[in-house]
């Protein structure tokens, strides 16, 4: 056919590919081999560490881990962790590992350009310009050019070497302890770890290495510690001031208060304000929610209650019905418990009124029960609120007590058993302590709280919810 070339060759026929036999591989390098498992246990270590330092949520709870921690990388037996934010805001602390009060004191005279920890506090060069993780003494008896004082102190405590590295929460830890003080964070440098040997030693490169690190993490860590330690004292600052620094002085009446603040900062308020002819009038009471919105709101509320008081104290039922008002015009989405008493001596005589707030208790020698106040719901849930007043005669050496539902909750029990814990310890309270109403408020808060939570006085603790206690004792 047209177009065909007859005269090409055909294809020629080709054997299959031969595949060359599969040559064996090398053998894995020892050295190489030991190396990533020691990387991967180095990795593992600090995923461990700091899951655990990632655990604690206070200031406290995190430098004690950090020292632990970083005595188990740098195979030391004792430490300690100078906490002192270059910002100069505080919190300023030192936490010691295996030292007592005493053992720190005796550190602190060392000068700081001379100790590990205050030489990174400082911000101090290394003496031959050359960064480090760390610094570090490995035999402070022999380093002849250190200060005496350094020496005379680690003799008296029994340590013979250092290694401290400087907690920066955004600095490399390859050159952390020649950052200056206040070029790392919003919070600048936020302070030194210092481990001791007993005997001459240094960390090697490894644990140089892996301590740096973990104390980059803790430093991030502890900085957001540190902001939040900070934002709960300003906002128990703020509620402190917005209650009575100092109760009244009536004839008859003695009066106690113990007030524990939620870390947050809660809404519960206290008051006892003289009234005209001699009266007096007692308050608690609490506005729903936390933090500082809600402390505002406690703020407002307790001047109201104060200014009706004057106006009207001998009618509690009308205060707490011009709370209401107040309370549903103004803040219509807030709801607030209260109770409001009013004391007039002659007759002994006390008049109350409560909306949803927990009964007052009144004891003494001769009964311990609760003021059976109306049931009523609490401010700002109904269209108008009002109940009936309730009168009672304290007799002498009675106690009459008014609390906030956060010591009931503190139990960690239902409210029933709650409240027999409460009416148990009042009954129950020696003699001695009737008579004294800051030792029987001190005795009910030891008694009705977990133990670790009955501090005495004002400050903030790690409860969710404010302690209010106010004791009046009728002599």
């Amino acid at each position: 056919m047209a177009g065909i070339d007859p005269s090409l060759p055909a294809p020629t026929h080709t054997s299959d590919p031969v595949t060359p036999p599969h040559a064996p591989s090398p053998a894995p390098d020892p050295a190489v081999q030991d190396h990533l498992a020691g990387w991967l246990s180095d990795l593992t270590t600090l995923h461990e560490l700091t899951e655990r330092l990632a655990l604690t949520g206070t200031l406290d709870d995190a430098l004690d881990e950090l020292l632990r921690a970083g005595a188990s990388l740098v195979g030391a037996r004792r430490g300690l962790v100078a906490l002192e934010p270059a910002d100069g805001l505080g919190p300023v602390t030192t936490v010691g590992l295996g030292l007592g009060r005493a053992d720190l004191g005796h550190i602190e005279t060392i000068p700081r350009g001379t100790a590990s920890a205050g030489h990174l506090l400082d911000g101090l060069p290394e003496p031959d310009g050359e960064p480090r993780p760390g610094v570090a003494h490995p035999d402070i008896p022999g380093e002849a050019e250190l200060d005496p004082r350094h020496r005379e102190v680690a003799a008296r405590l029994g340590y013979s070497a250092s290694y401290a590295v400087a907690l920066d929460p955004l600095a490399d830890p390859g050159t952390a302890s020649n950052s200056h003080p206040g070029a790392t964070g919003p919070l600048g440098r936020l302070g030194a770890a210092a481990w001791l040997y007993d005997e001459p030693a240094e960390p090697a490169e490894r644990q140089r290495h892996l301590v740096g690190l973990y104390c980059r993490y803790a430093a991030a860590h502890l900085a957001r510690l540190v902001e939040l330690a900070r934002a709960r004292a300003t906002v128990a600052t703020v509620q402190e001031e917005l209650l009575p620094t100092r109760l009244p002085r009536i004839p008859g009446v003695r009066l106690a208060v113990r007030h524990r603040a939620a870390p947050r900062g809660g809404g519960d308020w206290y008051d006892a304000l003289p009234l005209p002819d001699g009266a007096l009038g007692l308050s608690v009471g609490g506005v729903t929610g936390s933090g500082p919105s809600a402390v505002a709101a406690m703020g407002r509320l307790r001047a109201s209650l104060r200014a009706y008081a004057v106006m009207e104290g001998e009618d509690p039922v009308a205060v707490l019905s011009d709370l209401e008002l107040l309370l549903r015009l103004t803040e219509p989405a807030r709801s607030a418990t209260a109770l409001f008493a009013y004391y007039e001596p002659l007759p002994r005589r006390v008049v109350l009124a409560g909306a949803g707030h927990c009964p007052p208790l009144i004891t003494g020698e001769r009964r311990t029960e609760f003021v059976e106040t109306a049931l009523s719901a609490p401010l700002g849930m109904l269209s108008c609120w009002e109940a009936p007043s309730v009168e009672l005669e304290p007799g002498r050496g009675e106690t009459l007590l008014f609390y906030s539902d956060g010591l009931l909750h503190r139990t960690g029990e239902p409210m029933d058993r709650a409240f027999a814990r409460l009416h148990t310890a009042a009954a129950s309270a020696p003699r001695a302590v009737r008579s004294d109403p800051d030792g029987f408020a001190d005795h009910l808060l030891r008694t009705v709280l977990p133990k670790g939570e009955a501090g005495q006085g004002a400050g903030v603790d790690d409860g969710t919810e404010d302690v209010v206690l106010l004791v009046a004792r009728f002599d």
